[in-house]
């Protein structure tokens, strides 16, 4: 039998035309299709920010997301992940577009 997918933690950063673009909103639609939790901003250096919780395979998925494609007029350069971390349980409850 497979081992279960594991909880994890990942920060991210988002760099490129990810700001006025509805970026936030399809980033936390697309963690929620992925059943993720976590929140996403906008930072004062034009990026977009956030945290990703969840099963392993889903948050991979996720930065997939995060660096190839984004919402549809975003054009993304580079993103990047820092500070993953397993998890005993999850830390947020939703998926929070944070102001």
């Amino acid at each position: 039998m497979a081992e279960e997918d594991p909880l994890i933690s990942v920060n991210y950063e988002v760099f490129g035309k990810v700001q006025g673009v509805f970026f936030r909103k399809f980033t936390q639609a697309e963690g929620k299709r992925l059943g993720l939790v976590g929140w996403v901003q906008n930072t004062e250096h034009s990026t977009v920010q956030g945290q990703l919780q969840g099963p392993m395979s889903r948050i991979r998925e996720m930065q997939q997301w995060l660096q190839k494609k984004g919402s549809p007029k975003s054009h993304i350069k580079r993103a990047e992940f820092h500070s993953e971390r397993k998890l005993a349980q999850l830390e947020h409850n939703d998926f929070c577009i944070v102001k």
